[in-house]
């Protein structure tokens, strides 16, 4: 698995402790993509909100173990320890309202899975509906060998498995080709 440690990365200093890197595989991971880069200013008013979020979240009032990453300058990943104790459906809806919130302070969109996320000839990541990333592959502009990332993998050991970044013919993206 690819992971940017400049700039564009940066793992959570969470107040109770925890990093990303220290939760089991069994953690729930939600990733959330910018339609644009987030320049430095945006960058740390989306981690400080975050954060701030993270340090408070709990799920009928216990506290859930909770981390995020920042990868790319693009994509949240939030999780949470399943062992530790699951989120409820209010406190999922709470990190959604928190997100719905910083889009319209940032004027940036993170919500909503109809968004392809890919990496062109150049190596830059962009963002697509479904039917123009099909357009695309149809013209070749990509191909299953593009680089693709996989927003809707839902476990930590997926990301670690490198399910997350990889070749869109592996990835559920192959199905917007023509066979």
């Amino acid at each position: 698995m690819k992971t940017s440690k400049g700039p564009g990365s940066r793992s959570s200093s969470h107040p109770r402790g925890t990093r990303l890197e220290d939760f089991p595989g069994s953690a729930r991971i939600w990733i959330f993509g910018t339609d644009h880069e987030l320049d430095a200013g945006e960058t740390e008013e989306l981690l400080g909100a975050v954060d701030g979020f993270l340090r408070e979240w709990s799920a009928h009032g216990v506290p859930l173990r909770a981390a995020r990453s920042w990868r790319h300058g693009r994509f949240l990943i939030v999780a949470v320890d399943m062992e530790r104790a699951p989120p409820s459906g209010c406190s999922i809806d709470a990190l959604v309202h928190v997100l719905r919130d910083l889009e319209d302070r940032l004027g940036a969109r993170f919500l909503g899975n109809e968004a392809v996320w890919y990496r062109d000839g150049g190596g830059a990541i962009r963002r697509t509906s479904r039917p123009e990333f099909r357009e695309l592959a149809r013209r070749g502009g990509v191909t299953p060998r593009s680089t693709v990332f996989d927003n809707s993998i839902t476990s930590l050991s997926e990301l670690r498995a490198g399910r997350w970044e990889g070749p869109a013919s592996e990835r559920w993206h192959a199905a917007l080709f023509d066979r």
